[in-house]
């Protein structure tokens, strides 16, 4: 498995992954999940098997306890005090071959080498048990996150 850059030949299957994961929301457009891309490059990758895409992350800093809204297009953010992980999101392609934690591993050591205290993530579709076996706390905050599906839940991984 292979964790590299995006780049712009990447986004039709990125969308097709995102279509494939989170058939209960509306789909981000492009332009919205480019957005996180440009605003933190580096914290952004793929996941290839083989030369395929199988997976996606996008990850930006930005400001604990303020999750953007989906459908946010972002610019970058001075002085962010949290890695915000948008997303990984994983095709059927990517099931049982640690994907998931290799993703997680990158942005922690993205994270620790950036001098971030912490992850931040606004779990949807019941992935918080998920993210909860991971380290992260669900965490109440005055936001709301009404935009999102009913059973999201902020979380923060601490470092």
């Amino acid at each position: 498995m292979n964790l590299r850059p995006i780049t712009h030949a990447d986004w039709p299957q990125i969308l097709d992954i995102q279509l494939e994961c989170y058939p209960q929301i509306e789909p981000e457009s492009l332009e919205v999940l480019q957005s996180k891309w440009q605003a933190s490059p580096d914290s952004c990758f793929v996941i290839e098997l083989d030369n395929n895409i199988i997976g996606y992350c996008l990850a930006h800093p930005w400001l604990l306890d303020n999750p953007p809204s989906l459908e946010q297009q972002l610019s970058q953010i001075e002085q962010a005090n949290t890695l915000y992980l948008h997303d990984i999101a994983l095709s059927a392609k990517a099931q049982g071959k640690g994907a998931g934690k290799q993703a997680l591993a990158n942005l922690i050591n993205f994270a620790n080498s950036n001098h971030f205290a912490n992850i931040s993530l606004v779990a949807v579709q019941g992935a918080h048990h998920y993210w909860g076996k991971q380290g992260f706390i669900t965490k109440a905050i005055s936001k709301d996150l009404s935009a999102y599906p009913a059973d999201a839940r902020y979380m923060v991984y601490t470092l």
